[in-house]
């Protein structure tokens, strides 16, 4: 224990002066100058006083948007996964349905390259032994709205 080198007296009728002198940046700490009931001022010790404890928190609200993301969160979660099952388990007719498309492409490729050609050798084998044909058409009308006349010439 720390021993001070202080003595305090009291301020009593049958001692009317202290016997020690003290300034008060001499005073020790948890030391103070108290009046008593009778009216006399006397050095003392005074318990510490504790600070005030900190209000406590009060709890705020949730925001809404807080409460709607955590709902949404499982679900959009739920729904990527049965989204990748469900892929998994298509992967085979997928990859099967792109095969048939990239022979569809093919069919329609060599039908618009090869039914011209086919009908172009149909005609020239047709044809061979005829010449090609020419047709000639006059037509007249008299007016606007009169009657139109036309002949037509094979050659």
């Amino acid at each position: 224990m720390h021993e001070t080198a202080y003595e305090i007296t009291t301020l009593t009728p049958q001692h009317p002066t202290p016997t020690l002198r003290m300034l008060p940046t001499e005073i020790p700490p948890g030391v103070q100058m108290v009046t008593l009931p009778g009216g006399i001022r006397t050095l003392a010790y005074t318990p510490q006083q504790a600070p005030p404890a900190p209000p406590a928190p009060v709890a705020q609200p949730i925001p809404t948007w807080a409460k709607t993301t955590a709902l949404l969160t499982p679900t959009i979660g739920g729904g990527i996964a049965a989204a990748g099952v469900g892929l998994s388990y298509a992967a085979p007719g997928l990859i099967a349905m792109s095969e048939a498309l990239w022979a569809a492409v093919a069919l329609i490729a060599a039908a618009a390259i090869g039914v011209p050609m086919l009908l172009r050798i149909g005609r020239s084998a047709a044809g061979a032994g005829k010449g090609s044909t020419h047709i000639t058409q006059n037509i007249t009308a008299s007016g606007m709205f009169g009657k139109a006349n036309g002949t037509v010439n094979h050659r």
